[in-house]
C-alpha cells in the first residue's frame, strides 16, 4: 500500500481515510491535532476502548449516540453512574452493548477523577508523556517503534492506576488520536497542518510546572 493515495481533491492523505466517506473529514480536521481539554480526552480514550475488535468506521457513526449515552463523557458526571445505568446502557441500540466496555467507561470515570485530582489534570498527566520533539525527524520506522513503547508504558501505568480497557493498542491509537504522536503518512497533506498546530501548542504539563508571576509583575 502507497504511504499517502490522492484524495477528491488530489491531495495526498493517508489511504485510510479515503477508504469511507465518513473518515475524510475525521482525519482532515480531528485525527492527530492536539488536545489539551481533559473532557475531549476522556471521551478519545474511551471511544478507543470501545473500538476494541471492532471498526473505527461503527465507532465514528455512533459517537453521538455515545456522547448522548455517557453525558458528553462528562467523567464528573459519569463517575456516579451505577448498576442501573449500566441495565439501561445495555439495553441501548444506540450503542456498543457490550457490558465490560460500559462497566469500565464508569470505572474510568472514577479514576480519571482521582487523576485530576492527583495530578493537577488528565491533559497533564497525558502529556507529560509527550515524546522527546527530537524524535520528529526519526525515521518512519524507529518513530513507530518508539510510539508503540511509549504506548506500552502508559498502558502499563493506567491499568496500576486501576483504568480498564487501556491496552497497548487502545493506548497508542488514542495517543495518534490526541495529538501526542504525529503518525499521519510523510507525505500526507494533513501532516504539516498538525506539525504546525503542535509547534503553536504548549503542553499542559509544561504549563502547570510553570511558575506564577512574582506579586506585581505582569505577563
Amino acid at each position: 500500500m502507497p504511504k499517502t493515495s490522492p484524495g477528491p481533491d488530489g491531495r495526498h492523505r493517508c489511504p485510510w481515510c479515503l477508504t469511507v466517506p465518513e473518515f475524510l473529514p475525521y482525519h482532515d480536521e480531528e485525527w492527530g491535532y492536539p488536545v489539551d481539554d481533559d473532557i475531549r480526552l476522556f471521551e478519545k480514550l474511551c471511544l478507543e476502548g470501545f473500538q476494541a475488535g471492532l471498526s473505527w468506521r461503527t465507532i465514528l457513526a455512533k459517537r453521538d449516540n455515545f456522547r448522548r449515552a455517557f453525558l458528553g463523557f462528562d467523567f464528573h458526571k459519569l463517575a456516579r453512574y451505577g448498576a442501573r445505568d449500566v441495565q439501561r446502557l445495555l439495553r441501548d441500540e444506540g450503542i456498543v452493548r457490550h457490558r465490560g466496555k460500559i462497566e469500565a467507561v464508569i470505572n474510568n470515570a472514577q479514576r480519571a477523577l482521582e487523576m485530576a485530582e492527583q495530578e493537577g489534570s488528565l491533559a497533564a498527566w497525558f502529556w507529560g508523556h509527550e515524546p522527546d520533539p527530537k524524535q520528529a525527524g526519526r525515521p518512519p520506522k524507529a518513530a513507530s517503534a518508539s510510539g508503540k513503547a511509549l504506548a506500552a508504558a502508559v498502558s502499563k501505568s493506567l491499568k496500576k492506576r486501576g483504568w480498564q480497557f487501556v491496552g497497548p493498542t487502545t493506548v497508542y491509537s488514542f495517543m495518534q488520536a490526541m495529538g501526542l504522536i504525529n503518525d499521519h503518512a510523510e507525505n500526507c497533506v494533513v501532516r504539516a497542518k498538525v506539525a504546525r498546530a503542535r509547534r503553536s501548542f504548549r503542553s499542559p504539563a509544561k504549563r502547570l510546572r510553570s511558575p506564577a508571576p512574582a506579586a506585581g509583575v505582569q505577563k
